[in-house]
């Protein structure tokens, strides 16, 4: 537990951040106008990272402890930013509560001070009357929207209050080993003198303890090591590619599986992404590996539509989503995502899945990815797919692992599917 003069400053910043993405912006975004580094990024992600993770939670703590008619934007955000930082506890509450009203005068709200000051020592005194409450109420107690909890409830019955628990937490951190530059073991043991704690997970893979930053991360600038979620990384497992192939990589900003690829194989690779400042980025991966592979921006349709004489052996695609997966790492995603939004994923990931699956060569293959844990989006796309493409068959996994990786401890939520196209 520590106290900090800075809190103040932190916690007007992540209100207001907060406040516009409670207000419909997107976290990434606001996020990408704050400074880039420093103590006073750092405790801005924390706090409006973790707020947003337990948005359910703190809203109905403020609903339930303000007797304010016409709430003030700001002030909520302020609220569920200064419950967040108690229940961290990270800080000693009398700090959190000084600081939170030293933060009102940050945000011009200076008759509000008493206010403030009073609602979060109610809390403190009545905390253990107020759980009851929220232990009847779905979206404080599992911190998600009523209908995303029904979702994962009636598509995984067994496991569906793990997956919602996964996704309140912050993520895991776990780095891909270039294993043209090094092997993971030899990395994980470079770490481990090097003073940081991590084992090693999958083929590539090693999970740190903590994260930390990428610039302490030894030979990242020379391309030995990127950051990949394990989940992530099942992409080159069951792509079952070879050397000389051609593959097609659909939709791959910001390029870490692509990258993957390139790391484990000797191939012919092109990446597509529509959005051309994205696409830099998979450009920028690539040069710190030591990779090369064709980038084109431009939609994955309209490729297709494009050179519609060409063909891949292997084409992966990673379809945009949900994101529901990804969550714990993309805490907005839970708030500004509706129910609706699912039947329009899905159509796009049908109209991609039809024009890629003209380029995928007979006897080729077809990876369908998403970070997603929603049926809708994953497989009963693809068996719609297979039912209406008499040449597609559904293949095993070559990892031998279910289609379906729900977010844990060690890796995010993500689906894999793999097709293959009769010769």
């Amino acid at each position: 537990m520590k106290a900090s003069a800075a809190l103040a400053p932190a916690l007007r910043d992540a209100s207001r951040l907060v406040a516009r993405v409670a207000a419909g912006r997107s976290l990434s975004e606001e996020l990408a106008a704050v400074p880039a580094s420093g103590a006073s990024r750092a405790a801005l992600l924390d706090i409006a990272h973790g707020t947003l993770r337990r948005y359910g939670r703190v809203q109905a703590i403020v609903a339930a402890l303000s007797k304010r008619r016409a709430p003030d934007p700001a002030l909520e955000a302020l609220l569920w930013c200064a419950l967040y930082a108690l229940e961290s506890e990270r800080y000693a509450e009398y700090t959190v509560v000084d600081q939170a009203v030293r933060a009102c005068g940050l945000l011009e709200r200076w008759s509000a001070k008493g206010y403030v000051n009073a609602l979060l020592r109610n809390f403190a005194r009545e905390r253990r009357s107020l759980e009851r409450r929220l232990e009847a109420d779905p979206q404080a107690r599992y911190q998600h929207p009523l209908w995303w909890i029904e979702i994962v409830r009636a598509a995984w019955p067994e496991a569906w209050q793990a997956a919602l628990a996964a996704a309140n937490v912050a993520p895991p951190m776990c780095l891909r080993v270039n294993r043209r530059r090094a092997s993971a073991d030899a990395y994980a043991a470079r770490l481990a003198e090097a003073g940081i704690a991590g084992r090693r997970i999958g083929a590539d893979g090693v999970l740190l303890e903590e994260p930390l930053p990428v610039q302490r991360l030894p030979g990242f600038a020379e391309g030995e090591v990127s950051v990949q979620d394990a989940g992530a990384q099942r992409a080159a497992d069951c792509l079952e590619l070879r050397d000389g192939q051609r593959v097609l990589d659909a939709c791959a900003a910001p390029g870490g599986k692509a990258a993957h690829l390139l790391e484990r194989s000797d191939i012919e690779l092109t990446a597509l992404d529509v959005d051309a400042a994205r696409l830099a980025r998979v450009a920028a991966n690539l040069e710190r590996l030591g990779l090369r592979a064709r980038l084109e921006a431009v939609d994955a349709v309209q490729f297709a539509e494009r050179h519609a004489e060409r063909r891949f052996e292997r084409v992966l695609l990673d379809a945009p989503c949900s994101g529901s997966g990804v969550a714990r790492r993309h805490p907005d995603i839970k708030w500004l995502r509706r129910r609706s939004d699912l039947a329009g994923f899905a159509q796009r990931q049908g109209r991609l899945l039809d024009a890629l699956w003209r380029l995928v060569a007979p006897g080729g293959k077809l990876l369908y990815v998403t970070c997603s844990i929603f049926p809708q989006e994953n497989g009963d796309v693809i068996d719609a797919f297979v039912s209406r493409s008499p040449d597609a068959r559904r293949a095993p996994l070559a990892d031998g692992k279910p289609a379906q990786w729900l977010p844990d401890a060690e890796h995010d939520g993500f689906y894999y599917a793999l097709i293959e196209k009769q010769a």
